[in-house]
């Protein structure tokens, strides 16, 4: 892939759409991902000092990953700040201690961008997203969670290209060779808890949203029916999380 354009074009993307607000700085919020290493980079670049990251730990969130942020914003010489939200999650759920990870897990995701916004309102800045094309169409992410932002430049990017990039664009390498985790409970990982890796989900997914084929010819592709009926389910089942809320057309005229 030609990473300069793509780079090109996402940058010019960050510059024309938040200029058309009328503001002049974002806020990223920078877990030790893949994720959000890619865009605060793009963001320094774009928006230099006018950017700033928020690390928001939990008291689940690992050593490993706040080592690899500090590491990444040192690089970069990003500006950042560390509000942790274990607090809020305890101050929750210390009343509910039956809570299930999953819980537990979207509840620390919508606390954290409930922070970020916090902020954002705090600085007069934007909240840029950190989810990718993968997550968006599969539905990994916790809607008003992670998936809340007022734009997003790695939308259209698959998470198994997204490494690539990453690397063109000098992410540590720490970072690069970490398995892809939200991060919301102790151990978590993505493709362990999905079942594939996002390389066969990625391979997949192209042929069926970007090239349309049919169900039958994936399955003939692949040979792997479970593989495309899972991910043909993730996204009808997950596709109410990427629209805006539904409001009901109501005819006030109509008579009985």
């Amino acid at each position: 892939m030609n990473w300069k354009s793509i780079k090109n074009q996402m940058t010019t993307f960050l510059r024309e759409e938040v200029a058309k607000t009328g503001l002049s700085k974002v806020t990223v919020g920078i877990s030790g991902g893949l994720d959000s290493a890619v865009v605060a980079v793009l963001c320094k670049e774009v928006f230099g000092d006018n950017m700033s990251g928020v690390f928001m730990p939990s008291q689940f969130s690992s050593k490993e990953s706040i080592e690899d942020a500090k590491e990444l914003c040192e690089r970069f010489n990003i500006k950042y700040e560390i509000v942790s939200i274990a607090p809020m999650v305890d101050g929750y759920f210390s009343s509910n201690p039956d809570a299930t990870p999953l819980r537990i897990g979207n509840f620390s995701a919508r606390m954290r961008m409930s922070v970020l916004y916090d902020i954002s309102a705090r600085d007069n800045s934007l909240v840029v997203g950190t989810s990718n094309k993968s997550e968006i169409l599969l539905g990994y992410g916790t809607i008003f969670g992670d998936t809340a932002c007022a734009l997003n430049p790695i939308g259209e990017m698959y998470k198994s290209d997204e490494f690539a990039f990453a690397e063109y664009l000098d992410v540590p390498a720490s970072i690069l060779n970490k398995k892809p985790s939200a991060d919301l409970w102790a151990g978590q990982s993505d493709e362990e808890e999905i079942g594939y890796s996002y390389q066969v989900m990625d391979n997949m997914l192209k042929k069926m949203i970007d090239n349309g084929l049919s169900k039958e010819d994936l399955i003939k592709s692949t040979e792997d029916k479970e593989l495309v009926e899972m991910l043909e389910k993730r996204i009808k089942n997950n596709a109410f999380k990427g629209r805006l809320p539904l409001i009901a057309r109501i005819d006030f005229k109509e008579q009985k």
